[in-house]
């Protein structure tokens, strides 16, 4: 059951049989529905989530209610609302199943005590880091310097099941732009 996580796990760092089977001990598999929320606003964050089958979502919600998705993991991604991870301080984000999905988590205390006893645990956190920062800076950069369009076709090139599996609603909310505009975006393309 957890040869997915094992296998991400073992491509991003070097450890042994034993090792591995100490870091795959901490985590637990949950089976989730769809919408059902795994953290919710003003929640300390106190998991870290890999997805085995399904999609999860983070996303904030502003004062008028508006969402606005930040990050879609799908298979064999890990997902959390990092800052508050981090810091233990409330999330300003939320987590959610947007479809019915089975996700391993560990939580916050078991994972920090494995960067004390399992050393490349803490080059595996590095590499987790290092791919959150990219990947948000790359974001806020697409919201910065491209427009719709760019960011559609941006998003159709690196991530179309994004569009595949996801509803407009959704998508637009990652692109950051109206259901309607995303509906003549894609009757255009």
């Amino acid at each position: 059951m957890t040869a997915s996580l094992a296998a991400y796990i073992s491509d991003k760092i070097t450890v042994t049989d034993e090792e591995l089977n100490t870091i795959l001990s901490y985590f637990r598999l949950i089976k989730l529905k769809k919408d059902e929320v795994l953290l919710s606003h003003g929640e300390a964050s106190q998991r870290t989530f890999f997805v085995n089958k399904g999609c999860v979502r983070i996303f904030f919600i502003n004062n008028e209610g508006q969402e606005s998705t930040r990050y879609f993991a799908f298979e064999n991604q890990f997902a959390t609302a990092l800052v508050s991870f981090i810091t233990s301080d409330p999330s300003e984000e939320l987590i959610q199943a947007v479809e019915s999905s089975e996700v391993f988590y560990i939580t916050h205390k078991n994972f920090f005590y494995l960067l004390e006893t399992i050393p490349q645990w803490g080059k595996f956190y590095r590499i987790y880091l290092e791919m959150a920062y990219v990947n948000n800076t790359n974001r806020l950069m697409s919201f910065l310097t491209q427009d719709a369009t760019e960011r559609y076709r941006l998003l159709l090139a690196e991530n179309p099941t994004v569009v595949r599996r996801l509803s407009n609603k959704m998508v637009a909310s990652y692109l950051n732009m109206s259901q309607e505009t995303l509906s003549r975006l894609k009757s255009k393309l």
